[in-house]
């Protein structure tokens, strides 16, 4: 095995001690509970990684692309369900070809949307399963809680759509600043849920799924006496946005970039071999500004990555250091989603030591393989 501080810079590594200690801190607290985790699979986008998520208990995914969904339904995934609504006709006939192969559900939150999957459906004798998205805070997709029992009664016209229930995405969490403003994300959440809930099973409907979670919410969310289902994506890696409002610690955070010092050029500046096709120029979602910087340089507190070109970072000391040209450094990326989906694969490794190479294989998008 080689040790990591022989290997080529940059690199995206993957802790996998730390990997683990995630998905089991994750899992063992929602059996706990007696809940289910479909993790976010635009985190990784890893087939392997996704079996993992399976050893340790996850029940299903959802996804954020259809290419994601089609590369776990051929792995073998059974629960497998897509965050947005679709409308294009080639969209719609993958969703069709989805609802074929395996417990597939569909979010919606739009007639035209339902409309078009349930002409899809129904010109290839097919049933399509979906959930109702409720917006509960965001503001992104979903219909508002007091709303959701009339657009439920309104997709009763389309007879080639399945009710299954409601799902919701509290995204707007990461507008939080500090760990004491995220409790009242959670309210949000769970209030939205109950409000939409409750209305519709005074109404007789039968809610086989309520899903619902980010990361930073999954703790405060996890004895909801509604939601069945979370969706945490990012717990998987973790990374310098979950730092910032306590959702991990520093020891949780499981993926890094690691880069070479290669320049000095003025005294508290030092550039590294790193830049924004590693990094990502992600400072944070939905409004936050907490982060700063483009990441967190592990061991260095004095050291800011300061601005990113595409290859090259720059590194800013404020005070003493011992930073030098040739050093390795491991920065621990501000969204690890972006950091991962920049890499064809992750170097997986233990202590000091690479350990294999994890393929990043369900990335990019399909339409080569459409093209004419």
């Amino acid at each position: 095995m080689t040790n990591i501080k022989q290997l080529q810079t940059p690199a995206i590594l993957l802790d996998l001690d730390r990997l683990e200690h995630n998905l089991k801190k994750y899992s063992d607290a929602a059996k706990a509970k007696g809940k289910q985790i479909w993790p976010m699979v635009k985190t990784h986008k890893s087939t392997e990684l996704a079996r993992m998520q399976v050893r340790y208990g996850c029940t299903g995914f959802l996804c954020g692309t259809l290419d994601e969904a089609e590369a776990l339904a051929a792995a073998g995934m059974d629960n497998i369900m897509y965050a947005y609504p679709v409308v294009t006709d080639a969209s719609v006939k993958r969703v069709v070809a989805l609802a074929q192969r395996c417990n597939f559900i569909v979010r919606i939150d739009n007639v035209e949307a339902a409309r078009a999957i349930d002409l899809g459906a129904g010109a290839s004798g097919t049933t399509v399963n979906y959930t109702i998205i409720v917006d509960s805070g965001l503001h992104r997709f979903g219909v508002k809680p007091e709303k959701v029992l009339a657009f439920a009664e309104e997709l009763k016209q389309f007879k080639n759509l399945r009710f299954k229930g409601i799902s919701t995405h509290p995204g707007h969490v990461y507008g939080a600043t500090c760990k004491a403003e995220v409790a009242q994300y959670c309210e949000d959440e769970r209030n939205s849920i109950a409000t939409a809930a409750n209305a519709l099973r005074d109404n007789g409907y039968t809610l086989e799924i309520i899903s619902s979670g980010s990361t930073p919410t999954f703790w405060g969310s996890l004895d909801d006496e509604n939601i069945m289902v979370y969706h945490p994506g990012n717990y998987i890696y973790n990374d310098a946005i979950q730092l910032s409002t306590e959702t991990a610690t520093e020891e949780e955070c499981a993926l890094y970039v690691l880069a070479s010092v290669i320049s000095h050029p003025s005294e508290d500046l030092f550039i590294c071999d790193a830049g924004a096709k590693c990094l990502g120029l992600d400072q944070g979602a939905h409004g936050k500004n907490s982060v700063k910087g483009f990441g967190v340089v592990k061991g260095h507190p004095e050291v800011t990555v300061l601005a990113l070109s595409e290859e090259v970072g720059k590194l800013h000391v404020d005070g003493a250091t011992d930073l030098k040209v040739g050093d390795r450094i491991m920065i621990i990326p501000n969204h690890a989603c972006s950091t991962g989906n920049l890499t064809r694969y992750c170097i997986g490794f233990r202590g000091e030591q690479a350990e294999r190479l994890i393929e990043v294989d369900i990335r990019g998008n399909s339409t080569s393989k459409n093209f004419v």
